[in-house]
């Protein structure tokens, strides 16, 4: 397996972790709706939660959350519209971005950012 999609991978494990013990019920992984996936679906005081992960080995080209691009953005929000209509979710929604980046000790650093944008 290629060396960025191992830290995908872990990124994603730790970012369902970190969000579980903050209180987030944790709904889909790795959802799929037509070319556009969705990392984490959490739930929390009535607000669906559309999670996109980022982990990095390092910030020395961008931060992790800069890669979150608007075409990324407008797939999220694509894939997030069809679970809110197979859900049936009268609620409000959100947009998060949690990056991990590893320090030089192999350390994780959790960032959450919510309501990281809006598509």
């Amino acid at each position: 397996m290629a060396r960025h999609n191992v830290f995908g991978n872990q990124g994603e494990l730790l970012a369902k972790k970190y969000l579980e013990e903050q209180g987030y019920e944790i709904l889909d992984e790795n959802w799929r709706f037509r070319k556009a996936e969705i990392d984490l679906i959490a739930y929390k005081n009535p607000i669906i939660i559309f999670i996109e992960v980022k982990a990095r080995e390092n910030n020395r080209f961008a931060e992790p959350e800069d890669f979150v691009s608007k075409s990324k953005q407008k797939l999220l929000a694509m894939a997030a519209g069809e679970y809110i209509h197979l859900m049936d979710h009268q609620n409000e929604v959100r947009f998060d971005i949690i990056t991990i980046l590893f320090d030089k000790f192999g350390d994780p650093v959790i960032r959450h950012t919510e309501d990281a944008f809006w598509p």
